[in-house]
């Protein structure tokens, strides 16, 4: 049986914005990298304006939507994704979120 390791589930609602992370560490052959995640920042209401993740990982691999498009993109490992996915949301929101350590 697979095995999860919660790292970070936390979510915060600002100015009309919200960024929801979630990140598991797991044996779960349905993500090969090791990781479970889902990074998202949207509008209240449901509009995606950023989000990785890697949902369909052995099908689809490890996705960046931004808006109504997707690509596919190379993992990078844990770190460093959602490093990129911190600074990239303080461009894409007026919001200067406080993230946790």
């Amino acid at each position: 049986m697979a095995s999860y390791t919660t790292i970070a589930d936390w979510r915060d609602v600002e100015a009309g914005y919200v960024v929801a992370v979630t990140i598991r560490q797991t044996t779960d052959e349905q993500y090969p990298c090791g990781w479970s995640y889902s990074l998202h920042l949207g509008e209240v209401g449901g509009d995606v304006i950023l989000r990785y993740d890697n949902a369909h990982e052995r099908t689809k691999g490890h996705e960046r939507h931004i808006r109504d498009d997707v690509e596919c993109i190379e993992f990078p490992g844990m770190l460093t994704l959602y490093n990129r996915f911190k600074r990239e949301t303080e461009t894409m929101s007026p919001v200067s979120w406080e993230w946790p350590e």
